[in-house]
C-alpha cells in the first residue's frame, strides 16, 4: 500500500514517513502541495496524507486539484491541522476529504485514521468489482446472442433468396428484403447503442465534456417528444395507444439526446405492454425541472429489478424473450444525469410501470428583470 505525505514541516513529514514503514505501508513524501499534486499524479498512491497550511498551495487546493484528475479523484484524503474548527471540517469535507487529524496526534491515532479509510476503499473496491463482474457476465450471456440472432437472420435469409432467386416471386422476394432490413436494422442499433454506452462512461469522467453537455438546449420538448413517439408506435402499429398531455418550456438538453431518452423508454413501454392498452406521455413543471412521466400497463417491473437496472441486463428472458439487451434504458438514465437530471422508475409487477425523467429547466428572465 502506497501513502503519499504531503507536510512541509520536514521533522513531522520524516516521523510519518517512519511510522508508515514501521506499520508495512510504503510512504512517498512531498515537501509541498505544488510537489504533492505531481508525485499523486506520478505514483497513484492509496490514500494521502496532508497538510492544511502549506506556502504556495495549501492542502485544500492540493485535495481540489486532485479531484479535477480522473487517476487521482477517489484517492482517500486526511487532512493535518494544528486547530480544525467546523468551517475547516467543511470546507474540507465539501471538496471531498475523507478525515482530520489534529496536531500532534499519537502513531495510534495515525494507524487507526489510515486503517479506516483503507478499510472504507476496499469495500467500495469490492462493491465495484462485483458490479464490474456482474456486467461482464450480462455482457457475455447477453452480447453474443443479441448480435448473433439479427447477423443469423440476414445470413439465412440472403442465403436463402440467393439459391430461390430464379424460382422466386416478386412479392416473396420483397418480403424478405424487408426482413434482412429489420435485421440489419437491430443490428446497426444494438452496436451503436453500444458504442453510445462506451462513450458516456468516459464522459462521466470529463468535466469539460459534461459542462459542454449542459450547455445545450431543446427549446419545444413537447415537438421532439410527441414526434418520436409516434414514430416509434408507428413500427408496431399502436399509434392509437398513445395519450399525450405535455407541456412545453425550454430546457437544458440538446434535441438528439433528449430523442434518444425518449426513444428508448418509449421503446420499452411499447416492448413491455400489449396491444390496445394506453401508454401515457404527459410532463409537469415546477419552479427548476421539466418532468416526463411515461406509463404502461404491462409486464412491470419487482423493486429488486429496479435496483439492478443495468447495462446488458434484460428481466425474466426466459419468460418473455423480448427482444432487446436492456441497454437502452441504461443510456437513457445515463444522458438524463449528465445533464443533471434523474430517472426513476416506479412499477407494479404485472399492472403498470412509470418511467419519470426529471429535466433541468431553462428559467427565462421577464422584461421586469431589466
Amino acid at each position: 500500500m502506497k501513502i503519499l505525505v504531503i507536510e512541509d514541516e520536514p521533522a513531522l513529514r520524516d516521523s510519518i514517513l517512519d511510522a508508515l514503514d514501521g506499520l508495512y505501508f510504503e510512504g512517498i513524501g512531498a515537501e509541498n502541495g505544488i510537489e504533492g499534486v505531481k508525485l499523486a499524479q506520478h505514483h497513484v498512491p492509496d490514500l494521502i496524507v496532508c497538510d492544511i497550511m502549506m506556502p504556495e498551495l495549501d492542502g485544500y487546493g492540493v485535495l481540489n486539484a486532485l479531484r479535477q484528475i480522473p487517476e487521482t479523484a477517489h484517492i482517500p484524503f486526511i487532512f493535518l491541522s494544528a486547530k480544525v474548527d467546523k468551517s475547516d471540517i467543511r470546507q474540507g469535507m465539501t471538496l471531498g476529504a475523507e478525515d482530520y487529524l489534529t496536531k500532534p496526534f499519537t502513531i495510534s491515532e495515525l494507524s487507526k485514521a489510515i486503517s479506516t479509510q483503507l478499510q472504507k476503499r476496499e469495500k467500495i473496491d469490492s462493491i465495484s468489482n462485483q458490479k464490474l463482474e456482474e456486467l461482464r457476465n450480462n455482457i457475455t450471456r447477453s452480447l453474443p446472442h443479441e448480435l448473433r440472432t439479427p447477423l443469423q437472420g440476414i445470413l439465412s435469409l440472403s442465403e436463402f433468396l440467393i439459391s430461390q432467386n430464379d424460382e422466386m416471386k416478386s412479392e416473396n422476394r420483397l418480403e424478405i428484403l424487408k426482413e434482412i432490413q429489420n435485421s440489419a436494422e437491430r443490428l446497426s442499433k444494438l452496436i451503436q447503442n453500444f458504442l453510445l454506452y462506451a462513450e458516456l462512461e468516459l464522459i462521466a469522467f470529463d468535466a469539460e465534456r459534461i459542462e459542454d453537455l449542459q450547455r445545450s438546449q431543446t427549446d419545444a420538448p413537447k415537438r421532439v417528444i410527441t414526434s418520436i413517439a409516434i414514430e416509434k408506435a408507428k413500427n408496431v402499429r399502436r399509434e392509437a395507444d398513445l395519450q399525450f398531455d405535455l407541456l412545453d418550456t425550454p430546457i437544458n438538453i440538446s434535441e438528439d439526446n433528449l430523442s434518444k431518452i425518449v426513444e428508448e423508454i418509449i421503446d420499452n413501454a411499447l416492448k413491455f405492454s400489449q396491444s390496445n392498452t394506453p401508454i401515457q406521455i404527459s410532463s409537469l413543471l415546477d419552479d427548476t425541472s421539466f418532468i416526463l412521466l411515461v406509463t404502461n400497463q404491462g409486464q412491470g417491473m419487482t423493486a429488486e429489478q429496479i435496483a439492478k437496472v443495468g447495462a446488458y441486463m434484460q428481466f425474466e428472458r426466459k419468460l418473455y424473450e423480448q427482444q432487446g439487451s436492456g441497454l437502452g434504458l441504461v443510456i437513457a438514465k445515463h444522458l438524463v444525469e449528465l445533464q443533471g437530471g434523474e430517472l426513476s422508475i416506479k412499477s407494479i409487477p404485472d399492472t403498470e410501470t412509470c418511467v419519470q425523467v426529471v429535466l433541468p429547466r431553462i428559467i427565462l428572465s421577464s422584461l421586469d428583470d431589466f
